[in-house]
């Protein structure tokens, strides 16, 4: 009776054990909104939390002068990182030791809006194989004015689709200050380039539509190129209208060897070696070697 006793027991105890037990069980992160400010504890801080990073967080840049000496990488899908204005919120790369870019991300549905990144060793902010890209309100700069060390590239979307660039500025990359190289779907607009030596460039990009921009003081202002040797090849599809581009006659300063380092002070819009290319509705003035240019890839 005893031991009839202890099975029973035995059998009402696993019958009480709930259900899907010894299953794992799912756990699922809850995306959430993270505020920073500046101070000595941001740089492990916040590249920390990109790291931690889940879908549909947003973090927020006070009002503030952020110091780095490491850039920062995002990978997760579905992350905004806002400030509080270009002019207010300014990641600074001044001091930078560590790495040679700004922010590097790869993750889609990525929206950076309304803050600034000065002074990055090479590029500011470069988005690589992403889709549904945003670019609002974001300023790039090297403060100290065109110099053969400034970063690369200011703004700096590659291979990606479905990209947006808007109310952005950029200024004095030693390359170009918008970029947008192999992509497709493209949006550029409302947008100031300036002191750069290209100041918005489209390469080997599918689909993209350039306007209501603000070009100048750049050594080339708008460029749209072909090159052979990369992945995607035979960009097309371009429209450039309704842009301002006007007294780009800086001297270049691009390093030598760059394609870039061959396009002559005071070009206004240079196409080159790319298809179905349209034009129209842009006020285009007083850049001393040519307004318009369209070359075969064989003078560069």
């Amino acid at each position: 009776m005893a031991l009839w006793g202890l099975v029973l027991g035995c059998g009402i105890l696993s019958a009480a054990e709930p259900a899907g037990a010894g299953k794992k069980q799912a756990f699922k992160l809850e995306a959430s909104t993270y505020t920073f400010s500046p101070g000595p504890e941001f740089q492990f801080e916040f590249q920390s939390r990109l790291i931690q990073a889940v879908p549909g967080d947003v973090l927020i840049l006070k009002e503030g002068t952020y110091d780095l000496h490491s850039g920062l990488n995002l990978v997760t899908d579905n992350v905004t990182i806002r400030g509080q204005g270009h002019e207010k919120s300014v990641l600074s790369f001044k001091n930078q030791t560590d790495g040679s870019f700004g922010l590097l991300a790869s993750g889609d549905n990525l929206v950076l809006e309304n803050f600034a990144v000065e002074d990055t060793s090479h590029n500011a902010i470069k988005v690589l194989g992403a889709e549904n890209v945003t670019f609002r309100g974001v300023r790039t700069e090297w403060t100290g004015g065109p110099k053969k060390t400034n970063g690369a590239y200011g703004l700096y979307p590659v291979q990606c689709k479905n990209v947006l660039i808007e109310n952005c500025v950029a200024i004095g990359a030693a390359d170009a200050g918008i970029y947008v190289g192999q992509s497709t779907d493209v949006i550029v607009r409302n947008s100031r380039a300036e002191a750069n030596v290209a100041g918005i460039e489209i390469e080997n990009t599918v689909n993209a539509d350039v306007y209501d921009n603000v070009v100048t003081g750049n050594t080339g202002g708008l460029l749209v190129f072909d090159l052979p040797g990369l992945p995607q090849k035979n960009g097309r599809h371009v429209r450039l209208f309704r842009n301002r581009i006007f007294k780009n006659n800086l001297a270049n300063f691009a390093p030598a060897g760059n394609m870039v380092a061959s396009v002559p002070a005071g070009t206004g819009i240079l196409l080159m070696a790319t298809d179905d290319v349209e034009i129209f509705e842009n006020t285009i003035s007083d850049n001393r070697s040519f307004n318009v240019s369209v070359v075969s890839f064989l003078i560069f």
